[in-house]
């Protein structure tokens, strides 16, 4: 880490509140991941030293197109604290957020360590406690979306807020390869996808972020959230609206947002 990385870094935690900032290209090559997840793990421990407590992961750029619009061959990853979580069904103010999306996903719960470089979908099958429907709201501190791997990353991949639907499945009997997904908003459909889109599979994207962070020295825990990546494309918020993600054998979660509904 360096000096420039603590000050990006602070740049970022200052967002959240003064809003948005313009790219961090002043520090930061766009592909340059080392330098940016050398700034998000600054932030991580800022927060924890501050209180904040560290539940999971969030896997991001999962989709092949997405990938390729940042120049990039593989996803991302951030962290997941217990204040992001949003009760299934309750309300998001609008005041907590600054250019707010939502996208649909499978999250998964282990309930076993793993601590594997070599981690495959069956090793992390093995681990998993329950599967659930969730919602990423995602969210960036960089100005209009107009960001580079580097500035997702650092800014801990673009995460806000997450929500858990009520049923937790096991793996057994879940297909989670051709599950179909609808994300609504008011009752509308506004985005369709399937778990294959997830990487191939949502088990994909989970073993990829379980061999990375084993490599780093820091394995996946009992207990931890798994956010494994959209199942289809993003929508952006509207105050006073709901919305509703729904997939196929795992049910559906759900939130409002906005004080106003």
């Amino acid at each position: 880490m360096t000096a420039d990385h603590q000050i990006l870094a602070r740049r970022l935690r200052e967002a959240y509140s003064a809003g948005a900032i313009d790219p961090l290209r002043d520090g930061l090559d766009p592909t340059d991941a080392a330098g940016a997840y050398a700034v998000q793990s600054i932030n991580t421990q800022f927060w924890q030293a501050s209180g904040r407590r560290i539940v999971g992961r969030k896997i991001g750029l999962t989709a092949q197109a997405v990938q390729a619009q940042l120049g990039v061959a593989q996803p991302d990853f951030g962290t997941l604290f217990a204040d992001m979580a949003i009760p299934h069904g309750s309300v998001l103010a609008t005041g907590k957020t600054l250019q707010p999306k939502a996208e649909a996903e499978v999250a998964l719960v282990l309930a076993r360590d793993i601590d594997d470089p070599q981690a495959t979908p069956q090793t992390v099958a093995a681990a998993t406690d329950h599967a659930i429907a969730a919602i990423e709201i995602v969210d960036s501190r960089i100005a209009d979306w107009k960001i580079s791997f580097a500035d997702t990353v650092a800014d801990n991949g673009s995460s806000a807020f997450f929500v858990l639907g009520n049923d937790r499945k096991s793996l057994g009997g879940l297909d989670l390869y051709t599950c179909g997904m609808v994300l609504e908003v008011d009752g509308v459909l506004a985005s369709l996808g399937a778990g294959a889109a997830c990487l191939g599979h949502p088990l994909n994207a989970a073993a990829w972020l379980a061999r990375t962070l084993s490599a780093l020295g820091e394995p996946l825990r009992a207990g931890d959230i798994l956010l494994t990546g959209a199942l289809g494309p993003m929508v952006s918020l509207t105050p006073g609206t709901r919305i509703e993600a729904k997939i196929g054998g795992l049910g559906s979660a759900q939130f409002h947002y906005g004080e106003n509904i």
